[in-house]
């Protein structure tokens, strides 16, 4: 029997030929942007990687590290934006703007909220505090996986209808990814986008477990797992630490950073406008529709507000505190024999408390992630943790490095769902978080989810806004302390019943 998360906290607490005609159309300049043409945004991936000072604002909280990086100088680049050519700012809000929808936030749901509203005829307007990629959408571990947040098919087929649990399980596996290949296509962009997944269990007990999940989809119409033993996956991770995994054919790894500038680009094409630097302070319903209120100039929202930013739940919604937020951290080492180490060419989760994630990425590095932590870890301790992690995994490495390390923030719920919220009144504001450090596909899937919402074309945000949420007070604040007892208690239970999958 496994217990996730969920439980235990509870209880104890994606038409390639649009990008062809585009390439035979005149270039044209972004509005309200002088000189800079759609086509100085469609991303290119370098070789390898370079190392430069980051052009993309974050977060005060967390960081980039770079081994030849000076402590006091500039904050470098992370390992994605490194490998991308030079991308140009869009500037601020230049003054007061009327639009049918307004997006505040430039990651992959906002974007793909914003690409598919654009596509759909409406008027959009989309602003970010930062630049385009600075949050997590920039800055996570790349791997797409199948399932929502922390729901797998397992608990969709425990809470709810068969039916609805495979719509649900459609829309956030197979849809999902053929999104972000369609976008790909349609737009004629590349992300490193790679078929096929890995978990690997870390204990012979929990075999059972991934037998199991692989039982609950196939239940949902889901054949895609396949169940392997030690032996045939040694012959895929060079590593002795595992007792057999599922390879899933749906899941696989994208570059997270390429993929969402793909994505604005396409935006751009289909006319849409982006303001970056631009912080938004309020948000006010008139009669005249909803006003979002900027140091810069406002803009006026005549159908919707989408909200795709994980700080405004708060602020901007009743009832929003749902989650809790915790720091998780990524690294890349130097070019090294990756392929020797992981000769299939796929990415592996693995079914620790604390778990392991990491693929081969371009330049022959290996990148490796894991940890979540309440506290902001500094560079030097999660170096320190990452390479005792890579010398566990692969003791053949013998003296592992590191080139780049970065931290980024997620958020978690109690039930491990994402929360998908939309407000009444006659201009709606939509909003979804609760990630849990999973999601990439999945978030670009239920920004055109908002879209089709925004445009009457079906119902399946409002499928999503049907799962339940317990509020959290004080939960913005809860992390640095409830995370770690979680986890030890967590941990605790792990030694007596190494058998069960709990995971964080």
């Amino acid at each position: 029997m496994s217990m996730n998360r969920r439980d235990f906290i509870t209880s104890t607490a994606a038409l390639s030929g649009v990008s062809l005609l585009t390439s035979l159309l005149p270039t044209k300049l972004l509005a309200d942007v002088p000189g800079i043409s759609a086509a100085a945004i469609k991303p290119e991936l370098l070789s390898d990687a370079r190392m430069a000072p980051t052009r993309l604002g974050i977060d005060s909280r967390i960081w980039n590290w770079h081994k030849n990086a000076a402590h006091s100088g500039p904050m470098p680049m992370n390992w994605y934006e490194a490998t991308l050519t030079e991308w140009p700012s869009f500037g601020k809000l230049p003054g007061d703007q009327t639009c049918d929808v307004v997006v505040i936030g430039g990651g992959l749901l906002g974007v793909s909220a914003a690409l598919h509203l654009a596509e759909s005829g409406r008027d959009v307007v989309l602003i970010e505090k930062d630049n385009i990629g600075s949050g997590a959408s920039g800055r996570n571990g790349g791997q797409i996986t199948p399932g929502l947040a922390r729901w797998e098919a397992e608990t969709m087929a425990d809470n709810l209808s068969p039916d609805e649990a495979n719509r649900l399980w459609r829309f956030a596996s197979v849809e999902a990814m053929e999104l972000v290949d369609e976008l790909a296509a349609r737009y004629d962009f590349t992300c490193d986008r790679k078929r096929g997944h890995i978990t690997a269990a870390v204990h012979p007990g929990h075999m059972g477990v991934l037998v199991k999940n692989a039982d609950a989809r196939r239940q949902l119409g889901d054949s895609a797992l396949r169940i392997i033993g030690s032996h045939e996956l040694q012959e895929m991770v060079k590593s002795d630490i595992y007792h057999g995994a599922t390879i899933d054919s749906i899941g696989g790894q994208v570059h997270p950073l390429a993929l969402l500038r793909g994505m604005a680009y396409g935006f751009c094409q289909s006319g849409g406008r982006i303001y970056d630097g631009t912080a938004v302070k309020t948000i006010q319903d008139t009669p005249q529709g909803t006003v979002v209120v900027t140091d810069f100039g406002t803009v006026k929202a005549r159908e919707a507000v989408v909200l795709a930013v994980h700080y405004a739940t708060e602020e901007f919604l009743s009832n929003g505190n749902t989650t809790v937020p915790f720091y998780t951290y990524v690294a890349v080492t130097p070019p090294l024999p990756v392929h020797e180490l992981l000769p299939a060419d796929l990415p592996v989760y693995d079914t620790q408390l604390q778990i392991d994630y990491y693929r081969a990425v371009r330049g022959n590095r290996l990148l490796f992630g894991g940890q979540g932590t309440g506290n902001s870890w500094s560079p030097r301790d999660v170096n320190n943790y990452l390479l005792e992690r890579i010398r566990t995994v692969f003791p053949q490495l013998h003296n592992p490095e590191l080139e780049y390390s970065w931290s980024g923030i997620s958020d978690i719920t109690l039930n491990g769902a994402i929360d998908a919220r939309k407000s009444d009144g006659q201009i709606p504001r939509y909003l979804v978080h609760g990630w849990s450090g999973h999601g990439v596909a999945q978030t670009v899937r239920i920004g055109k989810a908002i879209s089709d919402d925004i445009t009457g074309r079906n119902d399946d945000f409002t499928m999503l806004t049907r799962i339940e949420h317990d509020e959290i007070p004080l939960g913005k604040y809860l992390g640095p302390v409830a995370i770690p007892l979680v986890k030890g208690a967590l941990s605790l239970k792990s030694l007596f019943n190494p058998a069960e999958v709990v995971s964080f």
